[in-house]
Formats: structure tokens, C-alpha cells, sequence
């Protein structure tokens, strides 16, 4: 009856030893110790016959004697390491002669050890075992070795290897992929060259300390002059050595999908120009700005006139377009970065300009109300004009530690609704601290 938890297992491989050597008596000797140790021994009388087995069986160990006819045992073991398929098999010399040259040329070539004759059998058998265990280690080393390259080449994430002053000894090729670089191209720069800095530091091992331990989001310049935005992780390898790896993990769409959807959050979803949000941060930078200079701020308000009739008797699709035509007029006005222009809500605009004195904003205020009524936007069942018109207020003020923003939007709030009282269509303007004071009288009274 088959023992199910004997399916599918298989006997561990014997390790398997090429005996060489010219005397018959040493072959049967040491083939049958071999055998009694447990391994798979094969035997061959010259160099030539060792050759053609060690390339066909492979073997993990070669006993292989200095002294033979034709194909000596130390041109035997060069012709083995000199073959790809045999040239991690380790040799042991077995020879009667022990002059010190013979026994340094054997290591010279590739030997592992070295074994006097006459052999004494305990001594071979240890020597073998040692050997193979040697070899199962490299092995497992090596196997290990290779698993962990696999894993690192396969990596999305690119990784460097780099030294305490930024030297970059290794680059895996997700790192190449990253920053366009060919193979083993980025061995031997520094990091802190790829890293752009706008702080300049005396040399790259300072630089090295800036950049220091942990993640942090960087800019790295690829190999065509671009930047790309990236975390770098530091982690240090080994304390004695300082050497670090470095993690690079591309998050440039990341950041443009940031941006993408920042700049979103600043804009109207319908007429595309800034939001009341992006305004107000916008102003209160401006409102800062004029104080610390000494300069004015102009701030100009303006209403649709009579849109509800448009809505009315055109409809909301055509409202839509009205406004965004509208918008696209005022932000042909805001040309500096100074200036900007918004939504602030329904049928409502504000355009702000800095370092803009009184008249200068109201020539700015009166073009954009003579560029609106210009699109000629049929509204006909407006009693001002046969055409889309806007009312227009503008406040200009200094500002002063004193002042509050809040009084330049009711100047320019109420400069509007002036504009509307007055037929509509048209600019009224107001100075701010005049008529803040007016207000504020007005409300103590």
C-alpha cells in the first residue's frame, strides 16, 4: 500500500566525486570509500577521460591526482576551470610529490586542497566532506545571491546603492527605466548631482548629510535635462561601512493629478476662471503685499445686468454660455500676476488689481464694461440695452496695518449697486477710506 505522504517525494541527490587518477589500485580504493560514504563515485585513468565525464555528469567534487601520463592533473584542472560548465566544481590534488612549488602551482590554478600520498582513508574522506560542505554553502549562497538580484531587477521601485559621500555603486534597472540612464551608466556619479537643490553646498558628502535619512519627496533630474518628481527613501546598510540604499519611487503623475486636482479646486466648473476660494487667498496675498509697499489696490465688482430675464427667455443653457463668454472677457483683462479675475458667484465677477491707483482702475473697469457690451449677447427683453450689459463698481485703497479687507469690498460692493441705481450699464468708482468712513459714520448715527 502507498504511502500518501510519500507521493510526489523523491530521494535527496547523492553527492557525486570524479575519482582521477592513472593507478588502478588508488581508483578502487577511493571509489569504494566514496561509495561507503554515501556518494555516487565515478572514476577515470586520464585527463582527457576526467574532462569528457565533468562536462557530461557535472560532478560536485574532483579527486584528481598531480602525476599522470599525457594530460598531467595541474593542466586537467586549468581546462576544467576554464569551462563554463565545470568551473565551480572544486578540485582536490592528490600527489606524491610535496614540493612547495607543485602544491602553490595546484592553488595557483584553481585547486581547493591539497593531499599528500600515501593516502591515509580518513584523512581523504574528511577532506571530502569538507569540501562538499564548502560547496553546498557557496551554493546555497549563491542561490541566495541570485533570488535576491531576481527580486531587486524586478523591482518597480528603483534602487542605488551609494556611498557615505554620494558615490552610486549599484543602480537596478528600475532605477535606469526612472532616469533614462543605460545600464551600469549611473555607477560612479554622485546622488547629490541628480538630486536638484537649490541650496549649494562645499562638497557632496555635505550634501549628503542635507539629503539625509528617511523619506522625503525630491525632485531628480533625468538624463535628458527634465526633473521628475520622486520619494527617496535613505536607510543606512551597515553602520561600519556608511554605505546607504536608496529607494526611489516615481510619483510624478502622482503630483500632476495633485496639481491637476488642485487647480481644480481653484477654478468655477463653468466658466473656468478662478473660484471665490482661489480669490480670497489671492486677495488676502495682495491685501499683505500692498501694505508692506505702500501701494494701491484697486478692486472692481460687476453684476450682470437684468440676467434673470436672460435665464427666463433664453434658458439655462444659454445663461451658461452667457456667462462664460462674460468671464472669458474679464480674464482677457487680469494680464499681470497681480491681477486676477473670478466668479465670486451667480452672475457676479470681481477682478482684482495690484499696484493700481484710482484712475488707472477705472479706465481698466470702463474697457471691460465696453468689452462685454462689444460680444453683443442678445438679451431682448432687457429694458438698458438690446445686448448683454454689466454694472461696474471699483474701490482703490492704500492699505494700513488699520485697514480691513472687508471695507475695500463694500466700497466696491456698494460702488456697484450705485452703478445699477444710476440706469445700469456703466462705472461707478469709490475711495475706499472715504467711503469706509462714510459707512462706519453712518452705522453710529
Amino acid at each position: 500500500m502507498t504511502n500518501p505522504a510519500s507521493v510526489g517525494l523523491t530521494a535527496p541527490r547523492k553527492p557525486a566525486v570524479l575519482i582521477v587518477d592513472d593507478a588502478p589500485d588508488n581508483l578502487a580504493l577511493l571509489r569504494t570509500m566514496m561509495l561507503r560514504q554515501g556518494y555516487q563515485a565515478f572514476i577515470a585513468t586520464s585527463g582527457e577521460r576526467a574532462l569528457e565525464i565533468a562536462q557530461r555528469i557535472q560532478p560536485d567534487l574532483v579527486l584528481l591526482d598531480v602525476v599522470m601520463p599525457e594530460l598531467d592533473g595541474l593542466e586537467t584542472c586549468r581546462r576544467l576551470k576554464a569551462h563554463p560548465l565545470t568551473a565551480r566544481i572544486p578540485v582536490i590534488f592528490m600527489s606524491a610529490r610535496g614540493e612547495t612549488d607543485d602544491i602553490v602551482a595546484g592553488f595557483d590554478i584553481g585547486a581547493a586542497d591539497y593531499i599528500p600520498k600515501p593516502l591515509r582513508m580518513e584523512e581523504v574522506c574528511a577532506r571530502v566532506r569538507a569540501q562538499l560542505r564548502l560547496a553546498s554553502g557557496s551554493d546555497a549562497q549563491k542561490e541566495q545571491a541570485d533570488r535576491l538580484r531576481m527580486i531587486v531587477d524586478s523591482m518597480d521601485q528603483g534602487l542605488l546603492i551609494v556611498e557615505r559621500c554620494g558615490r552610486i555603486q549599484y543602480a537596478n534597472p528600475a532605477c535606469d527605466r526612472y532616469l533614462g540612464y543605460a545600464t551600469d551608466e549611473l555607477v560612479g556619479r554622485s546622488l547629490a548631482e541628480l538630486v536638484a537643490r537649490q541650496d549649494s553646498y562645499p562638497d557632496d558628502c555635505a550634501a549628503m548629510e542635507a539629503i539625509g535619512n528617511g523619506t522625503r519627496e525630491v525632485l531628480i533630474r533625468h538624463r535628458d535635462g527634465g526633473l521628475r518628481a520622486m520619494d527617496l527613501t535613505m536607510t543606512p546598510m551597515h553602520a561600519a561601512d556608511g554605505q546607504f540604499v536608496a529607494l526611489l519611487h516615481d510619483i510624478t503623475h502622482h503630483k500632476q493629478s495633485e496639481d491637476a486636482l488642485q487647480r481644480a479646486a481653484m477654478l468655477d466648473p463653468l466658466t473656468r476662471i478662478a473660484n471665490r476660494r482661489h480669490f480670497d487667498a489671492f486677495m488676502e496675498k495682495e491685501w499683505q503685499r500692498a501694505i508692506r509697499n505702500a501701494q494701491p489696490l484697486s478692486l472692481v465688482v460687476l453684476d450682470v445686468d437684468h440676467f434673470k430675464l436672460y435665464n427666463d427667455t433664453l434658458g439655462h443653457a444659454a445663461g451658461d454660455l452667457c456667462l462664460q463668454k462674460v468671464a472669458q472677457a474679464l480674464e482677457a483683462h487680469a494680464l499681470r500676476p497681480t491681477d486676477l479675475a473670478a466668479r465670486y458667484g451667480g452672475e457676479e465677477f470681481v477682478l482684482l488689481f495690484g499696484e493700481t491707483p484710482d484712475i488707472a482702475a477705472s479706465r481698466l473697469a470702463e474697457a471691460i464694461r465696453t468689452t462685454v457690451e462689444a460680444l453683443q449677447l442678445p438679451n431682448p427683453r432687457s429694458p438698458t440695452s438690446p445686448w448683454i450689459t454689466v454694472s461696474v463698481g471699483v474701490a482703490t485703497i492704500v492699505p494700513t496695518q488699520l485697514d480691513q479687507i472687508e471695507q475695500l469690498f463694500v466700497c466696491a460692493d456698494r460702488a456697484m449697486y450705485a452703478a445699477k441705481e444710476s440706469g445700469r450699464n456703466r462705472v461707478e468708482t469709490a475711495l475706499a477710506g472715504a467711503a469706509w468712513e462714510t459707512v462706519r459714520n453712518a452705522a453710529m448715527m
